[in-house]
Formats: C-alpha cells, sequence, structure tokens
C-alpha cells in the first residue's frame, strides 16, 4: 500500500502524463480539471422563508434595483405553463443573495453565504381598526412553494432542522415569514421540520398547556435546536422574541412569547425526533 504522499505524487505523475486531461482555457493561461479532490461540499446549507410584504410587481422591482435580494420570488398566484407553476430565479443558485443580513442558526452567523432564500409574495402583517390579521398564501402558491423546496433540499441535502425562517435565524428584528405560513404542509410533503404530536402530548402528561415553566431549560433546548439565545434564565425582551419565534414557527395559535409547558414540550419533541443523542453538530463558519 502505497503512503498518502507517495500515492499522491503517483496520482500527479498520472495527470501530468495522461492525454486525457480535462484543459479548461483561461485566454491567459489553462487549468487541468482531470482530478478532483475527496474533502469538499457545497456552500448551500440551509434554506431560509420569507415574505414580502408588498405585492408581486413591487417586490420585483425592489429584489432586483435595491440592496436586498432573493434566489426565488414564488408570486401568490403563479403563472403557469404546460400545467406547471411559474416561479421567478432572480440570483442563481452558485451565488449570494442579499435575503437573510445579520443572522445565526446552529452556529453559522451571517446565512446569506450558506443558504438559498425564498422570498414569498404575501402582505405579512395587515393592521386595522379591528386589530392586526395576517394574509393567507394560497393553495396555489402553496404548491408552487413544494415543488421549489422539495427540490433545493433534495439537491443540497439540507437536513430539516435547516429550513428555517427569517425569524427563527434573526429573532430580535424579523417576523417573517409569520404565523401563517403552512410550516406542517411543507413537512408533510417531506419539507422541514415538526414535532410529533404524540411526543409532544405524552411530554405534557396532562398538564396545563400554559403552565409555566423554567425559563433556562427552554433557552437551553432552543440554543441545542438552533437559536442564537441567552442561556442565563432571565426573562427579558430579547429572550420573549426568540420564544415568540419558536412558537409562531411551531405553535401559530400563540406566540405569546411566554415559556409555558406546551412550547417546552414541542421544544423537547423536536430535540428527540431530530437530536436524540446529542446537538446537531454546529454548520461549519463560513471561511
Amino acid at each position: 500500500m502505497l503512503a498518502p504522499l507517495t500515492l499522491a505524487a503517483a496520482l500527479l505523475t498520472t495527470a501530468c502524463t495522461t492525454t486525457k486531461t480535462t484543459l479548461t482555457d483561461h485566454t491567459t493561461y489553462y487549468t487541468d480539471e482531470s482530478l478532483e479532490a475527496q474533502y469538499k461540499d457545497t456552500r448551500i446549507r440551509f434554506l431560509v422563508m420569507h415574505y414580502t410584504e408588498i405585492d408581486e410587481n413591487q417586490s420585483l422591482i425592489v429584489l432586483t434595483q435595491e440592496q436586498v435580494s432573493a434566489h426565488y420570488v414564488v408570486p401568490d398566484h403563479p403563472k403557469e405553463k404546460n400545467g406547471e407553476p411559474i416561479i421567478w430565479q432572480l440570483v442563481p443558485e452558485s451565488q449570494r443573495a442579499w435575503h437573510a443580513g445579520v443572522s445565526y442558526w446552529q452556529g453559522t452567523t451571517e446565512l446569506n453565504a450558506a443558504s438559498i432564500g425564498i422570498e414569498n409574495v404575501n402582505l405579512g402583517p395587515i393592521d386595522t381598526t379591528q386589530g392586526r390579521t395576517w394574509q393567507p398564501y394560497p393553495p396555489e402558491q402553496l404548491d408552487a412553494m413544494i415543488r421549489l423546496a422539495k427540490d433545493i433540499v433534495a439537491r443540497y441535502k439540507i437536513p430539516p432542522t435547516r429550513v428555517v425562517g427569517h425569524s427563527d435565524i434573526a429573532p430580535q428584528r424579523k417576523i417573517d415569514p409569520g404565523p401563517l405560513f403552512p410550516w406542517k404542509q411543507l413537512y408533510d410533503a417531506g419539507v422541514g421540520a415538526w414535532p410529533d404530536d404524540a411526543t409532544v402530548a405524552k411530554d405534557l402528561a396532562g398538564r396545563d398547556p400554559r403552565t409555566p415553566t423554567d425559563v433556562r431549560a427552554l433557552q437551553r433546548k432552543l440554543a441545542r435546536y438552533g437559536y442564537e439565545t441567552a442561556t442565563d434564565g432571565v426573562l427579558d425582551d430579547k429572550t420573549r422574541r426568540v420564544f415568540a419565534a419558536f412558537q409562531m414557527h411551531f405553535r401559530p395559535g400563540d406566540y405569546s412569547g411566554n415559556p409555558d409547558a406546551q412550547t417546552d414540550a414541542i421544544a423537547q419533541a423536536l430535540l428527540d425526533k431530530y437530536m436524540p443523542a446529542a446537538p446537531l453538530e454546529p454548520a461549519r463558519p463560513t471561511p
């Protein structure tokens, strides 16, 4: 058996003498692509969902002309070709889009460099004299969204816990894609994470879901799952926003940010399902 350095030298010698090298002309130099390194991976490790807060036409203007962008825009009522939805692609997947901003998830910061961003045309919160309402996501938009997201997570092997909302990765400043975003329907289609109802019920064990729970314990569970949060047991505004972001994703009927038994049970069910033995290995920091 050749020692590693001897083997490497042999490979290089072979590459230099073979007549089947793949040479690419760069005008002032050539590159030889006949060898390929084993240790590499894709830069895409996360899928981030957003809403636009404006209509389709305005969204396309802003996302192509201002200092913000996304890889894809899913219209609320997509046009079709041959019965298939048409989705806008504004940035090649090989390039970085400016959609995440200051962000954090599972040990990675500045997720623009490691994610694909999908903007979904949706007005988000609508404040009326009767209070705040939210625009729903139409079935045809959900269908297009599922088709796109399934393709992306399959091609890049994105784990369920790395399909997130803008509010998950930046809970101190963002609330999109909002409480009506169809996370459960995406999960049912094979995209993203969702807790098992039976596990949540078992963990509650008959307790009132609104019973207050230990703040530090919940902070630690959400930190392990991926959120950027303190683990000091202090229920300050920053911690409440993290709790609210988690609730908006997994319990959209109540995202008050209160630390209660049901929120704790949902967090534990997600950890049991997706990280049973140890915390998920953090994504590699962006070089």
